[in-house]
């Protein structure tokens, strides 16, 4: 074999080996984002012990409404207790609390852009990009239905600064 003809080959492989390289490394960021979602804080009441104060974190999404949990009806997740209004409610959040549990942590969206880790109220809440939100005054929900997107992506800027401000 040439020397030309040497030189022409590894090309091929070295486009081929940083496509993989670069799909590897979109996964992995990917599964870091998931996992520091995973990871967040959950505010808690300080008395019970319980995410977003014992409401359903599943009902938000299956009833539209904010709905009590039972305290028949609980599961440890995430380092929280959390109480669910059925059995198919606690039984869709086992499998996926990712996907019901409060984004920030049940914390307000609106008190962490401007730094604060203020625990929003399970009554006051929102679904944008089909996550909960849950806020601290009928105010930051009104801001924060607004501009959702803007405010989304500004309390994610801040968030990590916050959550190092969360005692655990």
């Amino acid at each position: 074999m040439t020397s030309q003809r040497r030189e022409r080959k590894p090309c091929r492989l070295s486009v081929g080996f940083l496509a993989i390289l670069g799909a590897t490394g979109v996964v992995l960021m990917v599964a870091a984002a998931l996992r520091s979602h995973a990871a967040e804080p959950v505010a808690l009441n300080r008395y019970t012990g319980l995410a977003i104060d014992g409401f359903d974190p599943v009902a938000y999404f299956t009833d539209g409404r904010a709905r009590p949990g039972r305290p028949d009806l609980e599961l440890r997740s995430g380092g929280a207790s959390w109480r669910f209004a059925n059995e198919g409610n606690m039984a869709a959040f086992a499998a996926d609390p990712e996907v019901y549990a409060p984004r920030f942590g049940g914390y307000d969206p609106v008190a962490a852009v401007r730094g604060a880790a203020t625990p929003g109220h399970p009554e006051l809440w929102l679904i944008a990009e089909n996550q909960l939100f849950l806020f601290y005054s009928e105010a930051a929900r009104a801001a924060f239905a607004r501009d959702p997107d803007a405010t989304i992506e500004a309390a994610e800027r801040h968030w990590p600064a916050v959550m190092r401000g969360i005692p655990r």
